[in-house]
């Protein structure tokens, strides 16, 4: 075969992005992330980022990773179980085991990878994994490796996976897996009514708790916290790079699977650790949210429903999440793209879902507004929401800024 022939296979489809003069993926930032960014010489408030918290540009998460890099260096140019289990990754790994309350944890370059790697090390073809509906790509790719019986959930639908478990004998081993968040709509899995299922069948519960971790609970700690969850007997993963501000992920859970897994997963062992800067941010994060976290979590929730409400009241179709995620529902590819142009050229920075990220026209576009954000942003966003499509309400005018101020000091 001509290696012409070859490349020809590769072509990725931009017909709708070319007729509608815009491609809202891989925008040049030519700005750090604080609140609002640069792209094209033009400031956008950026509603698309995972920065929940608003940690990623504050000054002492910088001058913690400024400070590992004095002390360790950029990298320690090895896997962690060579030259790249530097002590300051151990500490992290203990402070996050603490932080969500599980007995042991291992940090992976990325959650991908930590997703990715986890179920060919646990389970084989004797196994069953039953699995939401919606889970990420992650999870999905990971699963497929296991070389399993695998069965799909209704989203969020604990009546269906009762009775998949009740069917499901036989195995030497049913998992069950899911998110806490389902980051394209914001909702949460009834993780309690999960376990609980999971107990009753002999099943082990995996979560993966990357859109949790920093944002839900009563101090911030997670999907565990949110529903009330102790002595978790199943696994825990997380992404390291949304509320937490960095990057990497996490894998959590009895010290028994987390030892086997330091040892045995290929995805850890032969892959860089993550550099000093990394986990010097990291600890400085899970250090400020254990602090402050009230005050933050107040304000992404007051943003939240500034512009819930706003869209709203525009005429908007929502999806009905309970994370601090605004998802508008636009239906078809083309559509999805035209509302992500719309918010584009009010300088409004957000993000498109569209397949495969979701199913056929269930494509929506996603808001997620950080605690960098200051109140000037937010009301640049309530006025292009209402520019974009307005709306009258009882036959009156609904003005932006008397809306605004309304919600100002709520305590959301």
């Amino acid at each position: 075969m001509e290696s012409t022939n070859f490349y020809k296979r590769f072509v990725v489809d931009k017909s709708i992005a070319e007729k509608l003069n815009f491609n809202p993926y891989y925008c040049r930032i030519t700005s750090g992330i604080d609140g609002t960014v640069e792209i094209n010489g033009k400031e956008f408030v950026d509603l698309a980022s995972n920065n929940y918290l608003g940690l990623a540009g504050d000054e002492r998460v910088k001058n913690a990773m400024i400070e590992a890099v004095k002390k360790y260096g950029a990298s320690m140019c090895g896997t962690p179980i060579a030259t790249g289990y530097v002590e300051i990754f151990k500490n992290l790994e203990d402070k996050l085991s603490e932080f969500v309350g599980l007995e042991s944890t291992t940090i992976f370059p990325s959650c991908y990878q930590a997703n990715c790697g986890l179920f060919l090390k646990i389970a084989g073809k004797e196994d069953l994994i039953i699995v939401d509906h919606y889970v990420h790509a992650s999870l999905i790719e990971g699963i497929k490796t296991a070389g399993c019986k695998i069965k799909p959930f209704l989203h969020n639908n604990v009546n269906h996976l009762k009775k998949l478990l009740e069917k499901s004998t036989g195995y030497r081993q049913v998992f069950v897996v899911t998110e806490s968040v389902f980051s394209t709509e914001g909702s949460i899995a009834p993780f309690d009514v999960i376990v609980e299922l999971c107990t009753r069948y002999d099943a082990l519960p995996i979560i993966d708790d990357s859109h949790g971790i920093g944002v839900i609970g009563k101090t911030g700690r997670g999907i565990l916290e949110e529903k009330g969850i102790k002595d978790f007997q199943g696994i825990y993963t997380a992404s390291l790079g949304k509320a937490i501000a960095n990057t990497g992920g996490m894998i959590s859970g009895k010290k028994e699977i987390i030892e086997y897994l330091r040892y045995s997963c290929s995805s850890l062992i032969y892959s860089t650790a993550l550099p000093p800067a990394i986990l010097g941010g990291i600890e400085k994060v899970i250090e400020i949210i254990e602090s402050e976290f009230d005050s933050i979590s107040r304000k992404i929730w007051r943003y939240k429903t500034l512009i819930s409400e706003r869209l709203k009241d525009c005429g908007f179709q929502l999806e009905n999440g309970q994370a601090p995620i605004t998802s508008i529902f636009c239906g078809s590819f083309e559509d999805t793209i035209k509302m992500a142009k719309r918010l584009y050229e009010h300088n409004i920075l957000s993000t498109p879902f569209v397949p495969p990220s979701v199913p056929p026209n269930k494509g929506r576009v996603r808001l997620i507004a950080g605690a960098d954000l200051k109140e000037k942003d937010i009301e640049k966003a309530l006025e292009a929401f209402a520019a974009i499509k307005v709306r009258n309400i009882n036959h009156r005018t609904f003005k932006v800024g008397n809306y605004y101020s309304q919600y100002q000091q709520s305590e959301y």
